[in-house]
């Protein structure tokens, strides 16, 4: 499944191609693509349910909490995100480029992916496709396009 978002990020929300939205024209691309039906079904309900994360009660608490607390894993989120992702969505944080409900909404997205091998590589398209989808979020978007796709040059001290 998790193939299948990276596919359709890169092609059509990466690279402000068109994005379409007749499920039936795009299930059938993801097919000829060589991917198979219920994984496809799976990114497909995912996206939307990523969409829909924006209209929740917990999402509109999230966006007026204070901006002073600590986020404790549940044993469940550590099995997902090991100690180097937890350390990246804490920086991600300190330099603004997500808040509390983008956080929460990653943590929500990954926790939803069908996959074993989630690592910190696959945590940044996770954070990249939540910030596009987020109104208001295009600054932040760009930090972490930035942050992904800048090579830095030189020594980093």
């Amino acid at each position: 499944m998790f193939d299948i978002l990276m596919y359709l990020f890169e092609n059509y929300i990466h690279s402000e191609a068109e994005v379409m939205v007749d499920h039936d024209v795009l299930t059938d691309e993801l097919t000829r693509a060589g991917f198979h039906q219920d994984e496809i079904y799976k990114a497909l309900s995912w996206l939307e349910k990523l969409a829909n994360l924006q209209n929740t009660d917990a999402y509109n608490f999230l966006t007026k909490r204070p901006q002073q607390s600590v986020r404790i894993y549940t044993s469940q989120e550590t099995t997902f995100l090991d100690t180097e992702c937890r350390g990246f969505l804490m920086f991600l944080e300190n330099v603004n480029v997500l808040d509390f409900a983008t956080r929460e909404m990653v943590i929500d997205r990954v926790l939803e992916l069908d996959t074993k091998d989630f690592n910190i590589d696959d945590l940044k398209w996770v954070v990249l496709m939540v910030l596009f989808n987020v109104p208001g979020k295009e600054s932040a978007y760009s930090q972490m396009e930035d942050l992904i796709f800048d090579e830095c040059e030189g020594p980093l001290h």
